[in-house]
């Protein structure tokens, strides 16, 4: 059983007062792998620049996670996993690396969201995770991309 701070809890609960026909289920999540990338990223986020974001398809057919699906809530934390607001996920496609478009890095609203830009910074990321993993990270790597929308703040 996951426990989650009062903040998440009593976001959640407002959320669902106003949402009453909504399923109980959510998870709860900061973006990046630290504090600062969490926050900075997080703030993107509530600021309606990035409404998209990829990770490794290895985490969920290899590492255990469960896949995402549309119409599922996630509630964003920061880097103090804090709650931030609420996101629902409108669209998850799964492809390989090397074919992510450059509307999907416009949607992640990172650096200039360019494809150039969104490659370079990805490479680097998924090949640290992929080496943490004891795995090597190749071009054609399926990815998960998912599109949400800012339900709650």
């Amino acid at each position: 059983m996951v426990v989650y701070k009062d903040s998440v809890n009593e976001m959640w609960q407002k959320y669902r007062a106003e949402n009453p026909a909504i399923s109980n289920k959510f998870e709860a999540w900061a973006f990046g792998n630290s504090a600062r990338m969490a926050n900075e990223l997080g703030e993107l986020v509530m600021n309606g620049v990035k409404t998209g974001t990829s990770s490794l398809f290895y985490w969920y057919d290899q590492g255990g996670e469960t896949m995402p699906s549309v119409g599922s809530h996630v509630v964003l934390l920061n880097g103090e996993e804090e709650a931030m607001g609420i996101i629902k996920l409108v669209g998850v496609t799964i492809m390989p690396f090397n074919e992510v478009p450059e509307t999907f890095a416009y949607l992640e609203g990172e650096g200039d969201r360019t494809l150039d830009y969104w490659r370079k910074v990805h490479t680097s990321f998924f090949t640290n995770e992929c080496m943490e993993l004891g795995i090597s990270f190749e071009e054609d790597a399926l990815v998960v991309c998912e599109e949400f929308e800012v339900v709650f703040k």
